[in-house]
């Protein structure tokens, strides 16, 4: 049970050194777990806010908080953000002078380290502080990487079970954004931390826009993709270091600011091209999949798959690096059927081959899917969505669907009857009523359903299965030899006849490659003069002068968010989420400075002829009429004379909101009849003072631009 005095410290910490009035989703119970000293198991997606779970324990513990982080290059990132929000922390690896690992220990000694970050690797060289005196708290990030079934195993982690053991009143937290059921549970038996309480959140990240492409002349459609909004930070995933330089290097030649990043660079060329990556000198990093883990750059705004990923763990962990500060982003993949070969030929050998092989088959089906691709990314983590999102390529052009419903219901019955134990080649083989050695063996030719399903091609089965369970009516159980097994959304199907809705199955043909140089694209350029544009260059400003990345300063969510509110005092700038006290304190002064003066200058350079314009920015924001007359201080007359002119020079007005059909058509009988005088009095005098004046010249208004 957490002390009182505890609870009410989580609020005004979490706004002091975060800048947020409240928690998201379950941080709060997570950061009260950790401070009562429970093991906890985190699974977030990337940008959910897993750091602030240990972050901000590590404030109000005495002690020091144990961060074990896979790749020592990436620490740096993670100490300068809290450093920013005034949160002392450190990095600790092997490569450190000896003064400055003496410097660190002195500091754990007097207790002024709040958060420690150290690889796996490193962990023998702190043993004279791995000891309950100094540990308050270990948190395990990227924790999948402790387990054989994750999609990133790495052996360093699997010596991670001893901390439990020396320190067993130390609360553990892992956490990781990537983890299916069998992970997960390997995980927890791996740290020794099997009664930990588990918080599993979303993996929904609803404002990263999905999108699967055929592989056809892919750098002229990147570059068409990127000249679209250049200004923007964004990370292209190769499938080898040789794809990461030639794309790259193309990129050059056609004016695009782009490094390569891989592992056979150098640790000064790799750490330079990561530096200017996340300080915004540069705005495209080529990559392989290393690339991206532990960055905390918020203001990434597209991933682009040059080749395919080998698994949805990977695409999935690889897609969250983009749109982290909740504002859009675009995941856009490209689908080779020549990648799939090559890395079918990677994983040849490897320990857990099989394994690897269907979850590159899953992939691969994720890629040539007629359904909602974040219904089937969802589904794949255990998290069912009823709803398709309207934010992926499925979605916004949708294929044409037939009411599958009977051919579900006789696929999931087999699977029932199968005890959810067998791949999807032996249920099909039953449906089918097959009488091949492993039905006989097993009995299954006795089963009921044999050969339910017999009219149906054994392609077409396969097709329609997929399709299931890409909408999460099935899954996929990995670490029972690829079982299908039934999820909560069978029994809407078996029991209370929910309707199913298939495509009929099409071979995927990747069109030919069209070698062509890229097409010229129109370069989008931003608004100069946006009070957006003008904080995010007093941004970079500010971090080039305290050498550290722009979005540590504030991230694109918080300068929108100052656009929208325009804070002009402490305690307004102090409401912005993502504003702290050390950042009111340490930038407040400048970012206010900037939003008055572009205020003022926009008062004076306001001229009368554009008075329209500015109510059709009101309008917009949803104001009635009364409403922007009273915030302009005009008569609601005159309003409507500017929505007159807006619409006759195509604005967007909903005209019809302020005057009826029936009414326009009694001004164009007295139009007629009157033959069309320039005053508004004589129609008003025709129609009896029926209509209004107002209503008469918007009437007016569209039968003049109606023809």
């Amino acid at each position: 049970m957490l002390l009182k005095e505890t609870q009410e410290k989580l609020i005004p910490t979490l706004k002091t050194y975060f800048g947020y009035d409240s928690f998201r989703d379950q941080q709060q119970q997570i950061v009260e777990s950790v401070l009562s000293k429970n093991d906890n198991l985190v699974i977030m997606p990337t940008g959910g806010g897993k750091s602030i779970c240990f972050q901000l324990p590590a404030l109000l513990f005495e002690g020091l908080t144990l961060v074990i982080s896979p790749l020592i290059a990436l620490m740096k990132d993670q100490v300068d953000g809290l450093k920013a929000n005034g949160i002392e922390a450190d990095f600790f690896n092997s490569s450190q002078e000896s003064i400055e690992q003496a410097i660190i220990f002195e500091k754990v000694f007097q207790k002024e380290l709040k958060l420690l970050y150290v690889a796996p690797e490193s962990l023998s060289l702190l043993e004279n502080i791995l000891n309950e005196d100094y540990i308050s708290c270990i948190a395990i990030d990227e924790a999948h990487c402790i387990s054989s079934w994750g999609h990133d195993f790495r052996p360093s982690y699997q010596q991670l079970g001893f901390l439990k053991q020396s320190l067993p009143n130390t609360p553990i937290i892992a956490l990781t954004a990537t983890a299916d059921k069998a992970t997960r549970a390997d995980i927890l038996e791996q740290l020794s931390i099997p009664s930990a309480t588990q918080f599993i959140s979303s993996f929904d990240r609803k404002n990263i826009e999905l999108e699967v492409r055929p592989a056809n002349d892919r750098l002229s459609q990147i570059i068409k993709f990127i000249r679209k909004q250049p200004n923007e930070s964004g990370i292209i995933y190769c499938l080898s270091r040789k794809g990461t330089e030639q794309t790259a290097a193309k990129l050059q030649q056609n004016g695009i600011d782009a490094a390569a990043y891989h592992a056979g660079l150098n640790f000064v060329e790799r750490s330079k091209t990561q530096e200017d990556f996340i300080y915004d000198k540069t705005k495209v990093v080529c990559a392989t999949v290393a690339f991206g883990m532990g960055i905390d750059k918020s203001n990434v705004r597209w991933v682009i798959h040059y080749n395919m990923p080998k698994n949805i763990e990977g695409y999935y962990q690889e897609i969250g690096r983009c749109g982290r500060d909740g504002v859009a982003a675009n995941a856009l993949l490209f689908h080779s059927y020549s990648d799939v070969i090559q890395l079918r030929k990677f994983m040849s050998g490897a320990s857990n081959e099989e394994v690897q092989a269907a979850k590159l088959d899953r992939m691969k089906q994720f890629s040539e899917a007629t359904t909602c691709r974040r219904k089937i990314l969802l589904s794949y983590f255990g998290e069912l969505l009823a709803e398709n999102c309207g934010n992926c390529d499925v979605c916004k052009n949708p294929p044409q669907f037939f009411n599958g419903t009977i051919i579900a219901q006789k696929a999931l019955s087999v699977i029932t009857r199968l005890k959810e134990s067998e791949a999807i080649g032996t249920v099909i083989d039953v449906l089918r009523g097959a009488h091949n050695a492993t039905v006989l063996e097993k009995g299954y030719d006795q089963l009921k359903s044999h050969g339910v399903g017999s009219e149906i091609s054994w392609r077409d089965w396969q097709q329609y299965l997929i399709q299931l369970t890409n909408q999460g009516y099935c899954e996929i159980a990995f670490h029972k030899n690829n079982a299908l097994q039934l999820t909560d959304f069978s029994k809407k199907v078996l029991f209370e006849g929910e309707q199913v809705n298939l495509t009929r199955p099409v071979a995927f043909k990747e069109q030919p490659t069209v070698d062509k140089k890229a097409k010229t694209a129109r370069v989008a350029k931003p608004k100069k003069d946006s009070l957006f544009e003008r904080l995010r260059k007093l941004r970079q400003e500010i971090a080039l002068a305290e050498n550290i990345p722009a979005y540590l300063v504030f991230s694109d969510a918080a300068l929108k968010e100052m656009e929208r509110a325009r804070p002009m005092s402490e305690s307004d700038f102090l409401e912005i989420s993502g504003v702290g006290q050390r950042k009111l304190e340490v930038y407040g002064e400048d970012f206010i400075a900037e939003i008055v003066a572009f205020s003022n200058e926009k008062i004076k350079t306001r001229k009368k002829k554009d008075t329209h314009k500015v109510t059709y920015e009101l309008y917009k924001e949803g104001l009635t009429i009364d409403e922007i007359a009273e915030k302009r201080k005009l008569k609601s007359t005159t309003i409507f004379s500017h929505l007159a002119k807006l619409y006759t020079d195509g604005k967007p007005i909903e005209i019809y909101d302020f005057v009826t059909k029936e009414e326009v058509e009694k001004v164009r009988l007295a139009k007629d009849e009157l033959e069309s005088p320039p005053a508004l009095k004589p129609y008003y005098e025709h129609l009896n003072a029926e209509i209004e004046y107002f209503k008469i010249r918007l009437a007016l208004t569209i039968l003049e631009n109606n023809g």
